[in-house]
């Protein structure tokens, strides 16, 4: 008797952390994957996408309604919005519709994965306890993360399907039109310095450039969210996920500006958001000049989330433990992290 193929549904499956998922699923042999999105998607043998408004429960439940065979859901979906309280209720209808839905068509589903973040730990706030633990208390809400995971927590009583949650650092790897993209922000902010004539200055608070810091790699990421919702070790339990090693930027930039042949200088606080603002005319000349890829401005300058990310003046770090101790062994060097997706930027011919 052949052994049932497990089937992925990826809620965000165009994003940087859903769209390194599908890919890392389509890599093994035994996932079919269905991948749900605002834009949809191009459909291959093992992977259909469907356009849907997950914010719409009746839209949801209807594009979702022929879905009885699957699995395995891998929750990655997100819809920014000005303010933290504004976050909650998008993001947590969004991941209650999702989970309706599917819950009344397929019998045989057996894990739900939840991708959060250290935002449950109040590392978006200011200076948090670290290294960061997943049983660390809670802080003052708003938080949509927090609400995500006890929705998932009270639906999962007395159910067959189990659940878990993924909380990465700062998550790296290709994607473009995502608004917390770094690896493809710093890139597009060293081509813009190269093409100025001017050296490549960390933009970020005086503290930030000291500081320690961690990412993900999101093929790692991806590597973990598949492990834990199939081990049952791991069944409704929370894991740091992080490259397993920690940097500062002091430390780090002088390997960015390396790789694209540029000086360095002094750090210069300022906001990306601002002085990026005018550089439009600058990219597209730049693609045309080298016969890249058209790829819209808008696509590659997430200025926001690098103000955001540049700004951290304290220690964003969590203790990755728990999941090495549970199996989870894989581990990235960000350097190396880095640069490769540098390569594969090249290679697509998004940067020259």
């Amino acid at each position: 008797m052949s052994k049932q193929r497990k089937v992925a549904l990826i809620a965000g499956a165009r994003g940087v952390i859903g769209g390194n998922l599908l890919d890392h699923l389509s890599a093994t042999d035994d996932w079919d994957i269905i991948g749900l999105s605002r834009r949809g998607g191009t459909d291959s043998e093992r992977v259909r996408h469907i356009a849907v408004d997950l914010t719409d429960a009746e839209e949801t439940r209807s594009k979702l309604a022929g879905l009885a065979d699957v699995t395995h859901i891998f929750y990655a979906a997100f819809q920014d919005r000005p303010t933290w309280a504004e976050l909650v209720p998008p993001n947590v209808s969004m991941l209650v519709n999702t989970v309706t839905a599917v819950e009344a068509v397929a019998p045989g589903l057996e894990h739900v994965s939840l991708m959060q973040g250290y935002k449950v730990y109040g590392a978006h706030l200011g200076p948090f306890k670290t290294p960061a633990r997943e049983d660390d208390p809670p802080h003052m809400p708003p938080e949509f993360n927090v609400d995500q995971q006890q929705f998932l927590e009270q639906r999962q009583t007395g159910k067959s399907w189990t659940w878990s949650a993924l909380r990465p650092s700062v998550v790296c790897g290709f994607a473009l039109g995502n608004p917390m993209n770094l690896a493809v922000l710093l890139a597009t902010y060293a081509t813009i310095s190269k093409q100025l004539g001017v050296p490549l200055r960390f933009p970020g608070k005086p503290g930030a450039w000291s500081s320690l810091v961690e990412m993900t790699d999101a093929g790692l990421l991806a590597e973990a969210t598949v492990w834990a919702a199939t081990t049952p070790a791991c069944a409704n339990q929370a894991f740091n996920i992080n490259n397993g090693d920690l940097f500062r930027w002091q430390d780090m930039w002088p390997v960015i500006a390396d790789y694209f042949e540029l000086a360095t200088a002094a750090p210069l606080p300022m906001s990306l958001d601002d002085v990026m603002a005018d550089k439009e005319p600058v990219w597209d000349s730049i693609v045309a000049d080298n016969d890249l890829l058209p790829t819209p401005y808008a696509e590659v300058s997430s200025w926001k989330f690098g103000d955001f990310v540049l700004a951290w003046d304290y220690d964003v770090i969590a203790d990755g433990s728990k999941a090495r101790r549970l199996g989870f062994q894989s581990f990235v060097d960000t350097r190396e992290m880095f640069v490769r997706i540098f390569d594969d930027l090249r290679s697509r011919r998004i940067i020259p």
